[in-house]
């Protein structure tokens, strides 16, 4: 059986702390690999050769660094098949959906080519007599990220492509569901350009979280994941004097209003609330028709799209909609939630929980489900439930169905469908989420956008990708230089000596 280690100065290494965890095969629930779980003493190895390297990396001009991300691009697009194999093994996804999880990462790899203008400075001439003004953007040092298993190249290149294209060193520590890919990045990183030590892989659980978290070495921790987790690692990350972006749950609500193009909502609902089995932060996993009326023909719709989703191994191609969830506990836990749903009272439209898959009996499958009357009561509207399950909420008002939206602890994001211009418009200005689709389920900022949730989805300032990316990886230094005509004595004591 394969075994999984790490990335530490420009190498593949086994582990040495003689932990390990399994890695599954989703599709058939066998165990393919075995994946090291560093100690304490690993990262540390890590975050010393990324400090060794980091000072010449960070002084290298942000043009070459530039270039790096330009042939990063390159390898990344020539590997795109093999990279995509690789993910739908290990997690599960679609062979389509695992090309999308890599292009979206690529994106802003795109993004971060353009890091000199990101980088650019201010400049006042002539602050006062022969006195100018500048600010400089500098790196941090060593940066760290820990990365969920749904997006396993995605999300490790948005923490990655910025971090480098800033002038830092970086640490990876990604999911241990699903970590080849993560190394294969790492090595095309290399093959690009990136000079050893300068980009760190880890593989771990706790331990190495909470080493990454306390390690005096590292100044900057990015994480996306469940909430709980981020707010343990905001609170223990800013404890320890880093600087810390967290990105937790969602739970994310669409609204149909009666002028709604009901057949386009339908469609809509059925890829965001179904693809990749449900497993993405920006799923949506509540649907709100207004008024019943409005409610009944969405229903109707959704039923015979739903009874005709194609759920299947990576191997069947195109002709599969969505594949296993990634471990057995978590197909566990959405069945679990499934029966509270059923248990308080939710009407089960569409049963899944008798999926069987002949060939694949022990995979990690998880059959559609679809729920109405539910309630906001209700564990299945208040839980991330992060599989295919889609509930239906019915709200007699426009006021009503935002107030959901609104009061929801999570705010990630949410979608409007509506053919009235004043009502989108006002929806998009009170909502208090992050991230707004009108007409569209998943609004995911592209690149030269940032990607953010509010309330309990998130955690710290800044937000991921985009501009946001290259304030959070480096620090604003001020300058004010004089440059007299020639030399004058005496000491000047207040402010007043630039007018």
């Amino acid at each position: 059986m394969e075994t999984i280690g790490h990335w530490i100065n420009g190498r593949r290494v086994p582990g040495t702390s003689g932990r390990f965890a399994d890695v599954w095969n989703p599709h058939t629930g066998e165990v393919q690999a075995q994946v090291a779980l560093a100690s304490a003493a690993e990262v540390d190895a890590a975050v010393a050769a990324a400090a060794a390297a980091q000072p010449k990396w960070g002084a290298t001009n942000p043009q070459k660094r530039g270039r790096v991300m330009m042939e990063m691009v390159r390898l990344l697009n020539r590997d795109m098949e093999k990279l995509a194999e690789v993910l739908s093994r290990e997690h599960g996804k679609t062979l389509p959906d695992a090309r999308g999880d890599i292009q979206r990462g690529l994106e802003v790899i795109e993004f971060c080519i353009g890091a000199p203008q990101m980088l650019k400075g201010e400049f006042t001439d002539s602050a006062g007599p022969g006195i100018d003004m500048y600010s400089m953007r500098q790196p941090l040092g060593v940066a760290a990220g820990i990365t969920p298993f749904n997006f396993p190249a995605m999300i490790p290149l948005w923490k990655m492509g910025p971090a480098l294209s800033c002038g830092n060193a970086f640490i990876l520590k990604p999911s241990e569901r699903d970590p080849t890919v993560p190394l294969m990045l790492a090595e095309l990183f290399q093959e690009a350009g990136l000079p050893d030590g300068v980009l760190q892989v880890v593989n771990g659980d706790k331990e190495a979280v909470d080493a990454i978290l306390d390690h005096p070495g590292i100044a900057a921790v990015g994480f996306v994941g469940s909430t709980p987790i981020a707010h343990y690692i905001y609170s223990r990350g800013c404890a320890a004097g880093k600087r810390v972006q967290c990105f937790g749950g969602a739970k994310n609500h669409m609204i149909i209003m009666p002028d709604a193009d009901l057949d386009q909502a339908a469609d809509a609902l059925v890829g965001a609330g179904y693809g990749a089995a449900g497993e993405r932060c920006m799923a949506i996993s509540v649907a709100v028709p207004v008024g019943d009326r409005t409610a009944d023909a969405l229903i109707e719709r959704l039923i015979p799209r739903i009874e005709k989703l194609k759920v299947g191994p990576y191997t069947a191609g195109a002709d599969v909609d969505y594949g296993p969830v990634v471990t057995p506990a978590a197909k566990a836990n959405i069945l679990r939630l499934v029966e509270s749903g059923i248990r308080e009272g939710a009407k089960l439209v569409v049963d899944g929980r008798n999926f069987s898959l002949q060939g694949y009996e022990k995979g990690f499958f998880v059959g559609p489900h679809l729920f109405d009357h539910v309630k906001p009561t209700m564990e299945i509207y208040r839980t991330e439930i992060f599989g295919p399950v889609l509930s239906t909420v019915r709200a007699q008002s426009y006021e009503e169905a935002l107030a959901l939206a609104m009061d929801h602890e999570y705010g990630n994001g949410t979608a409007i469908f509506t053919r009235d211009g004043d009502t989108a418009r006002d929806f998009a200005n009170r909502v208090n989420v992050g991230m707004v689709g009108i007409n569209v389920p998943i609004p995911v900022p592209l690149a030269y956008h940032t990607f953010g949730g509010w309330k309990k989805s998130g955690f710290g300032d800044l937000n991921q990708h985009g501009p946001d990316a290259f304030r959070f990886y480096t620090r604003t230094k001020t300058v004010t230089a004089r440059w007299p005509s020639g030399i004058k004595e005496g000491a000047a004591f207040n402010f007043k000596a630039m007018d």
